[in-house]
């Protein structure tokens, strides 16, 4: 399993280049292996980003905006869905992955199993 970031790198806007480096710097923080997927500098992967966010996951007008973040080919949300878990301890479950043992996340899964 792949965890993709799209992102844009020449994105003009503040706010975009903020969530994108949050999201990045948090995976790094994780120690969670990523692929960077510039949409701005490819077509294919611009196109292919845009094809793959769930129609219910869509903005009422325009495209989907970066960051995106898919794992493999499973879409697991934006910006704002990745920060929600993130603060709720659930960034591994967002993610599709498995949270290691000690993590914050798998110590409040244990507690709601028990």
């Amino acid at each position: 399993m792949v965890i993709k970031v799209y992102i844009a790198t020449s994105s003009g806007f503040t706010s975009i280049k903020k969530k994108q480096q949050d999201v990045m710097g948090s995976l790094d923080a994780f120690k969670i292996e990523y692929e960077e997927k510039d949409i701005a500098a490819n077509e294919e992967n611009r196109k292919w980003m845009r094809e793959n966010v769930p129609e219910n996951c869509r903005p009422a007008t325009g495209n989907p905006l970066p960051p995106q973040i898919f794992n493999d080919d499973k879409y697991c949300g934006d910006y704002d869905a990745f920060f929600e878990a993130r603060e709720d301890n659930a960034m591994y479950a967002f993610l599709g992955l498995i949270a290691p043992p000690g993590s914050k996340e798998a110590e409040a899964l244990a507690k709601r199993n028990a």
